[in-house]
C-alpha cells in the first residue's frame, strides 16, 4: 500500500458525535479511499472546523497516522482546509448530494482508494442540478469502479457484441441478457454508455445517460437494490416522502 500523502482533497460524507466537544468523521479521500476520522474540538464554538467540515464541500485535510479506537482504525484530523469549488446545494439538488454519499458509505470498504471514482463525485456535485442524467452516470460509474457492471457492449452469456437495433435487460446475476420484462435498454443505448465509461468522461456518460433517464433509472435501482441487500436507502425515502407532501 502506498503512502498517504500529508494533504490529501477530501469530502465528508457523514458525522456523529463523538465527545461534547468532537466528533467522528466518514471520509471520502482521493488517495485513501474511505476513512473514518476524528475531528477533536471541532465543535467547540470557536473551532475554524465548524465552518470547512460541511457536506458535498471540497476540503483538503492532513491527518495522522491510524490509531486503535472504537473498534477500529481511526486517524486523528491535524487540519482541514476549504478546497473550492462550487456551494452547498439546495432543494432537489441536496437530496441528490445526500443520497450519493449514502451510496458511497454503504458501498465503499474503507481503505480501498478510487481515485476515479473521486474525481466523478466531484464532478457530479457540481451537476446535480442539470437533471437525473447526472445520478445515472454516477450510478453507472460506481457500479463500475466496484467491478459489479459487466461490459454492457456485449452479451454476457454469449460473448457476443449487442445488436444496437434490439433491446436487452441488465440483470445483476446474468448481465446483459435477452429481455424477459419489461425494464428494457436499447443496444445502442449500452454500447454508448460502455464506451464513455470507458472513455472515463463522466460529460460523455451523462450525455448518453441523458437518452434514456427513465429506464436507467429502473434499471439501476435494481442493481443496487440488489447490491445492497438488505440495506435501504433512506435518502430515496425521505425523497418519496418530501415529494408526496409538497403533493398533498
Amino acid at each position: 500500500m502506498s503512502r498517504a500523502p500529508s494533504v490529501q482533497p477530501a469530502y465528508v460524507l457523514h458525522q456523529h458525535d463523538w465527545s461534547e466537544s468532537s466528533l467522528i468523521l466518514d471520509l471520502f479521500t482521493r488517495e485513501s479511499g474511505r476513512l473514518a476520522v476524528a475531528a477533536k474540538g471541532a465543535k467547540r464554538p470557536y473551532s475554524q472546523l465548524r465552518a470547512v467540515l460541511l457536506p458535498l464541500q471540497r476540503i483538503s485535510v492532513s491527518l495522522s497516522k491510524p490509531a486503535k479506537a472504537d473498534g477500529g482504525e481511526v486517524q486523528t484530523l491535524r487540519s482541514a482546509e476549504w478546497g473550492g469549488g462550487a456551494t452547498l446545494p439546495s432543494g432537489a439538488a441536496l437530496f441528490s448530494g445526500y443520497y450519493l454519499n449514502e451510496l458511497l458509505l454503504k458501498l465503499l470498504a474503507r481503505h480501498d482508494p478510487h481515485p476515479q471514482l473521486f474525481d466523478a463525485y466531484g464532478d457530479t456535485l457540481a451537476h446535480l442540478t442539470e437533471g437525473d442524467a447526472a445520478l445515472r452516470a454516477f450510478e453507472l460509474r460506481l457500479l463500475a469502479e466496484l467491478g459489479l457492471l459487466p461490459d454492457l457492449s456485449v452479451v454476457t452469456p454469449t460473448q457476443t457484441h449487442v445488436d444496437p437495433e434490439r433491446r436487452y435487460q441488465l440483470s445483476p446475476e446474468s448481465g446483459v441478457i435477452p429481455p424477459t420484462s419489461d425494464a428494457q435498454l436499447p443496444g445502442l443505448l449500452l454500447i454508448q454508455l460502455q464506451a464513455a465509461l470507458l472513455h472515463g468522461s463522466q460529460a460523455a456518460l451523462r450525455q448518453a445517460c441523458a437518452a434514456a433517464p427513465s429506464a436507467l433509472k429502473t434499471t439501476l435501482r435494481g442493481l443496487l437494490h440488489y447490491h445492497l441487500g438488505h440495506q435501504p436507502l433512506r435518502t430515496r425515502a425521505l425523497l418519496v416522502d418530501v415529494q408526496n407532501l409538497l403533493e398533498t
